[in-house]
């Protein structure tokens, strides 16, 4: 039997209470920052699940002091690490497997004026390429060397120097990167076309609580003023977005009642607009989102009645991540969608699950797909599927739920990667999940 599999029996309403775990890609910077103090960091709203556990316990490694005060609460010491763990086999081999582990670099060559990885894995969604964040370490004075036989980064520097950056593109990891390396520099460093996510917000005010000077928080001009070192804070990270993206998808679906609790709405951006545009009603109760049980949602149209077109960008424009859950939402609405994934050209490719369980879409590229809702005149069918990232995993979970039928989803630990014990939490709002 698969023992990395979850089984999913559908066509359950659902109904209850949910608090989305923190935010996974917060985290994976938050706990690199880590690595630019010798004092006590304390970080709370951490997420259980496997790409930051791995982090963790890559930190640990590194020599980092880890403390875990409650189940969600950890405080980190970096004031033994030493960077050379970096270039044993064991470290290159678990360091490897994890993508976020890109973002220790500029910490490690900001306080250490040193840096080793090699090259990481992570999600099979296409190219990701890392440009953005050696382009940026070489300006700012790191010698950069490639190690292509053995896939292995090595970066130096006698001493970093503020620059003006101009960014290729606005990397959320790579101006995460390039921040984290420049707080210690030497001189101001402006970054012109930065990630302005609120992931990066939050790493920049945090940043500041430490003892930088950062100025444009929020915006795609960044102003850092280099300092001498960075001392202790305490931080807390967002819920996460994605999350709660994914169970305003998982509720309309299944025609459920679901309020997500503590949402910080004021940082979701547009994302609960573009499920609107999905004819999904979302209500608000302080700082919940009360998505109602809706037997039907109608997908709406451009003003000129042509049809609509939802496609991702950088923030504040729709996140990629949340793409996936909006394809597979619309598979059951009434009307037509054109999904447009701009940055990635595999994440579609789970669409022939959704195909194969009856839903009505269209390929038309590796980058676009057209969704025809098929407005309940039949449910989904249950079928066995393989979860292929994180991402397009949960798509195809909350296609189970809905589906007549049982379900198995394989590779469930794709979907472990991103959300922290999804299987216990939904049983909790009557789903009909088992690991197997």
């Amino acid at each position: 039997m698969n023992t990395d599999a979850f089984e999913v029996r559908g066509g359950k309403r659902l109904s209850g209470t949910i608090i989305p775990q923190g935010a996974k890609n917060e985290a994976l910077q938050i706990l690199s920052a880590v690595l630019l103090s010798d004092e006590d960091i304390t970080i709370s709203n951490v997420p259980d699940i496997l790409d930051v556990n791995v982090l963790i316990e890559l930190l640990s490694e590194m020599g980092v002091r880890v403390t875990r005060q409650a189940t969600d609460t950890y405080t980190f010491n970096a004031a033994a690490v030493d960077p050379e763990i970096l270039l044993t086999d064991g470290f290159k081999k678990r360091a490897g497997h994890l993508r976020g582990s890109v973002m220790i670099l500029g910490p490690l060559l900001a306080r250490f004026r040193r840096a080793y990885l090699p090259t990481p894995g992570g999600d099979k969604i296409g190219r990701r390429r890392l440009d953005t964040h050696f382009l940026g370490f070489v300006e700012l004075g790191a010698q950069f060397h490639f190690d292509k036989e053995n896939s292995f980064y090595s970066l130096t520097a006698e001493r970093l120097t503020g620059k003006y950056i101009l960014l290729e593109e606005p990397s959320v990891t790579g101006t995460a990167n390039i921040v984290m390396a420049a707080v210690l520099a030497e001189g101001v460093t402006t970054i012109f076309n930065a990630a302005c996510e609120p992931y990066l917000q939050q790493l920049c005010s945090m940043l500041n609580r430490m003892g930088a000077k950062i100025s444009g928080i929020g915006s795609n001009l960044l102003h850092i003023e280099g300092v001498q070192r960075l001392g202790g804070t305490e931080h807390r990270l967002l819920p996460d977005m994605i999350e709660i993206g994914s169970f305003i998808g998982m509720a309309a679906m299944t025609q459920s009642e679901i309020t997500i609790k503590d949402a910080r709405i004021d940082m979701l951006g547009l994302i609960p607009k573009y499920f609107g545009k999905l004819g999904i009603q979302l209500q608000y109760s302080g700082d919940d989102i009360i998505v109602p049980a809706q037997d039907q949602y109608e997908i709406q149209t451009f003003i000129d009645g042509s049809i609509l077109t939802i496609s991702d960008g950088p923030w504040p424009l729709f996140t990629p991540d949340l793409l996936s859950i909006i394809l597979v939402t619309a598979t059951q609405a009434s009307g037509s969608v054109l999904i447009h994934q701009k940055m990635f050209e595999s994440r579609l490719f789970f669409v022939d699950k959704l195909i194969d369980m009856g839903a009505k879409i269209i390929l038309c590229d590796p980058h676009r797909a057209t969704v025809i809702g098929i407005n309940r005149e039949y449910n989904l069918r249950g079928i066995n599927m393989s979860s292929p990232d994180i991402r397009a995993g949960v798509s195809l979970l909350i296609a189970a739920l809905s589906a007549n039928g049982k379900s198995i989803i394989s590779n469930a630990h794709q979907i472990d990667r991103g959300y922290q014990h999804i299987d216990t939490r939904l049983q909790q709002l009557g789903a009909d999940i088992t690991r197997l």
